[in-house]
């Protein structure tokens, strides 16, 4: 089975940037869709983006779109998010998570098998 395990949380001041990495195990990366899904305090986890399995395509919540850069390296088993111009809004809990396909208009958790443990990010007004 697969393991993902995220790492960069932190905390940072607002309009301050950071980058989550998620690394994983499996000789078989490359099949898969990659996504991040954040869940904040009291609220549902969210979608955030997405990543086709060769890189070429890439989704994104409205609410990150413009800041949030998704990326992965086949070779390395990694895939990237980049924030930037971080807002306190965008606190929670960040999960990674692998897939075969995403859902229009918006991914869901049901279209990922895998999870992360997930890494907490913390923006500070």
């Amino acid at each position: 089975q697969v393991q993902l395990v995220e790492s960069g949380g932190g905390l940072v001041q607002a309009g301050g940037s950071l980058r989550l990495s998620c690394a994983a195990s499996g000789r078989t990366f490359s099949s898969y869709t990659m996504g991040w899904f954040r869940q904040a305090p009291g609220k549902e986890r969210e979608f955030v983006a997405v990543i086709s399995r060769s890189g070429d395509s890439t989704y994104y919540a409205d609410s990150v779109k413009g800041r949030f850069t998704i990326s992965r390296d086949n070779v390395k088993n990694t895939v990237n998010l980049q924030m930037n111009s971080l807002k306190p809004e965008d606190t929670a809990v960040y999960y990674c998570a692998q897939g075969h396909r995403w859902s229009l208009p918006s991914p869901s958790e049901a279209d990922f098998g895998s999870w992360g443990q997930g890494t907490q990010v913390t923006v500070s007004s």
